[in-house]
């Protein structure tokens, strides 16, 4: 009971307080407006949130089903770190099969978020490990094909996520589409596209993106550049197929994190999307060994080759012999995203850390070089 002190507020005052203070008590004491997440990684369910009273403190949360390595291995770090910064909670469910000494698992410790490990392909241990929790936003930069896909039904079904992000691949479209491609290009019949399928088909919020090559900090695959480096800091030809002019994305896997993040608080406008991922800067093979040689302070030296007149092994060109390169357009109208990174201004940081690393020095093989020399 509130009492007016004398000197203080008049009795009409204090009754106003009482009536705003049982109106605000009798809208927080509603059946499940008010659910404060018990672990990390909870938040109010889908049906106590969409009634939840303004002063509900749930926070959005994030789930990322992280690979063990590859070309989109250092993209759930950089996921992590850039979802907490956003203010949400976030847990990394790491496949076990990673070698958690390398870049970027051994830098996980850094981020701050829960980690925790799984074999991702197996249904059961995974919706074992999320057991009691749920989660807003669901990040799947693991699954291969729809048998992969182990999260997509709980997510739908028990979480009601606001928005399942998934990391396919630009290697789906067809080398026929015109360049640089656009997210209507032809595809192949390939996993990932069968995984879109899978996601739109369960009624999801599902988004897409296809990322193409990725280098960078923490970064777990470094063929695409240091390709270049082996051969220029020991003075040899770099062997480009074709006329060395074909274009292609290189970029840096920060930008490539903040476009698939930049569907929190763009739910809406993303669902049932698909984006090419990958920087709006197109470069030449021939330019990308100019430039690692001016970095380098080496010259660069180039020679050309039909790779159809050669049997060469896997690897022995980081890139695709045709030119492969996607337009992010789609992804900067719609998600309002650009890149902040230029890889001309970021090799000199990537090449010291190549020196630092000792590869400048350690023994090579060239046997594939050494053939197109041949002829």
């Amino acid at each position: 009971r509130l009492v007016p002190q004398e000197g203080g507020p008049s009795a009409m005052t204090w009754t106003s307080v009482a009536a705003s203070a049982a109106v605000l008590l009798a809208s927080c004491s509603q059946s499940d407006a008010f659910v404060a997440p018990a672990v990390l990684g909870a938040r109010a369910s889908p049906r106590a949130a969409a009634r939840a009273s303004p002063l509900s403190l749930s926070m959005d949360a994030a789930l990322i089903l992280q690979n063990k390595g590859g070309g989109h291995g250092e993209i759930g770090f950089h996921m992590a770190k850039q979802l907490k910064g956003k203010g949400l909670d976030v847990v990394l469910m790491q496949d076990a099969a990673a070698k958690m000494d390398k870049n970027p698992f051994n830098a996980y410790s850094e981020l701050g978020v829960e980690v925790v490990t799984a074999d991702l392909a197996n249904r059961e241990e995974v919706q074992s490990k999320v057991a009691g929790k749920s989660f807003t936003h669901v990040f799947d930069n693991f699954a291969k094909d729809v048998s992969t896909c182990t999260l997509g039904e709980v997510a739908k079904n028990t979480w009601g996520v606001k928005s399942y992000v998934y990391v396919s691949s630009g290697g789906m479209y067809e080398a026929s589409n015109p360049q640089p491609m656009r997210e209507d290009g032809a595809t192949k019949a390939t996993g990932q596209r069968s995984v879109e399928e899978h996601l739109e088909g369960l009624g999801l919020p599902w988004t897409s993106f296809r990322p193409q090559y990725i280098y960078g900090p923490k970064t777990n695959k470094r063929d695409y550049l240091d390709w270049f480096i082996d051969r220029i800091v020991r003075g040899r030809a770099c062997p480009l197929p074709g006329d060395g002019k074909q274009l292609a994305s290189i970029t840096n896997c920060e930008d490539v994190a903040a476009m698939m993040t930049a569907v929190v608080g763009r739910e809406g406008a993303a669902a049932g999307q698909v984006f090419n991922c990958g920087t709006d800067e197109l470069i030449s093979y021939e330019d990308l060994c100019t430039m690692v040689a001016k970095v380098a302070a080496k010259e660069a030296k180039t020679l050309t080759y039909d790779p159809k007149k050669f049997d060469l092994p896997k690897g022995a060109f980081p890139f695709r012999p045709t030119e492969f390169a996607v337009s992010p357009a789609k992804a900067k109208d719609v998600l309002e995203w650009s890149p902040k990174h230029k890889l001309a201004e970021d090799l000199p940081w990537y090449y010291q850390q190549y020196v630092d690393a000792g590869l400048d020095t350690k023994d090579l093989s060239f046997e594939a070089d050494d053939m197109i020399i041949k002829g």
